[in-house]
């Protein structure tokens, strides 16, 4: 059982062969440093599962640019909004480091529900746990303090620390730089 194989058995509960019936379907794709998974104001006809890497989603506003999410190993990745109703991207999805990715594309997305009886069922999770994780990242915003908020990813994901630019992880926290610094130096000392 590969990871994306394993991944999905362990949080959808598919069973082993319809995991690998739904893996065939997705094929390997490497992006390199710097390069675009997708950009603003294209289609984004894919949905890619990140084996190993770091992607940033991010939005240019007229004054700055918005980090909205950093995807690691373990996440899927795609603009969900454009893969699912077919609308061009509001974002840029680029990768910090060299990206490994299981990728399928719509097409044979479109397929899963011939090839695999319950996919719908494993759909309706996915959506799920894409909607739960928003919602949770929204409270955070208006609930929790920028300190709270440093310290929860940290906790979480600490390795991102020393792999991304901080105003990155500044930025997707709803925090200034400077604001992002002062909390970073007050927590390591």
């Amino acid at each position: 059982m590969n990871e994306l194989e394993s991944y999905i058995h362990h949080h959808f509960g598919i069973s082993p062969d319809d995991c690998q019936k739904v893996s065939t379907l997705f094929k390997p794709e490497v992006i390199e440093k710097g390069s675009y998974f997708l950009r603003t104001g294209k289609f984004c006809n894919k949905l890619s599962f990140i084996e190993s890497g770091i992607l940033r989603v991010f939005v240019n506003l007229q004054e700055r640019e918005v980090t909205q999410w950093i995807g690691t190993a373990g996440y899927f990745m795609t603009d969900l909004q454009g893969f699912m109703f077919r609308e061009t991207s509001r974002f840029h999805i680029q990768a910090l480091t060299e990206t490994r990715l299981f990728t399928i594309d719509y097409e044979a997305y479109l397929m899963m529900g011939k090839l695999v009886p319950k996919w719908h069922e494993f759909e309706k999770l996915f959506m799920g746990k894409c909607f739960v994780m928003m919602e949770n990242r929204i409270l955070d915003l208006i609930s929790l303090t920028a300190e709270d908020r440093y310290q929860k990813l940290f906790n979480q994901n600490p390795e991102l620390f020393n792999q991304v630019p901080l105003q990155y992880l500044a930025s997707m926290l709803g925090m200034t730089p400077e604001t992002f610094s002062r909390i970073r130096r007050k927590m390591v000392s």
